[in-house]
């Protein structure tokens, strides 16, 4: 008897780019993942399913047994507080910078408090706890780069592709905290007990990885 495998995406460019490594693995959605409501849809395998999540919840859905493997960006992960999971491979997609930005020809480290702008929270307090320096993290969902603007933040942390839009708010980059791509993640006990079809299946996205 097979051993059943669910798998936590999340739909966006990630998605996008992650179903065709899942096509080379040999799994495929029975309808298209993209723009189905349902949360959780089968696949070409009967043991095989795939859970639609919200990506900040990937980790906690594979740390807690919801899935076995999961997809999802190193951001998440490193605001991610859990240590039940295994990250055995960076699928190089989804590329971006986690930065510190803020208004152009202004230095805001002349300030001794710094308040900062985020969805990163614990990303943040351990940037500047290395710095030896403290903050006060305000925590937003979107829109960060209005924060400095409008004077409610000196710097925002945040996640950079190509720059575009913190130049056309007035923000400059003043550090790189760190590179962001897609990794695949693994539940502890399920990497013991499914060891050889979560194996397999890494195996298989790796050689796509090494195809293209």
């Amino acid at each position: 008897m097979r051993e059943t495998l669910a798998i936590a995406l999340t739909k966006g460019r990630i998605l996008t780019d992650t179903l065709p490594l899942l096509a080379a693995a040999g799994i495929e959605p029975a309808e298209d993942a993209t723009v189905t409501r349902k949360l959780q849809v089968g696949t070409n395998l009967p043991d095989t399913s795939l859970l639609l999540v919200r990506a900040s919840d990937v980790p906690a859905y594979v740390e807690y047994g919801g899935a076995d493997v999961g997809i999802t960006g190193k951001d998440i992960l490193l605001e991610h507080t859990g240590n039940g999971l295994y990250e055995p491979l960076d699928l190089g997609i989804g590329r971006c910078k986690l930065v510190l930005a803020g208004v152009a020809g202004v230095d805001p480290f002349v300030k001794r408090r710094l308040r900062v702008a985020t969805k990163y929270p614990e990303v943040t307090q351990r940037y500047f706890a290395s710095r030896g320096q403290q903050v006060e993290v305000i925590k937003l969902y979107g829109s960060m780069e209005l924060a400095p603007l409008v004077g409610m933040a000196d710097v925002i942390v945040d996640i950079m592709e190509t720059g575009t839009t913190l130049k056309a708010n007035g923000l400059n980059v003043l550090d790189e905290i760190g590179d962001v791509s897609a990794r695949l993640i693994v539940n502890k006990a399920s990497m013991k007990m499914k060891h050889a079809t979560i194996h397999a299946l890494i195996a298989n996205i790796k050689k796509s990885l090494l195809e293209n």
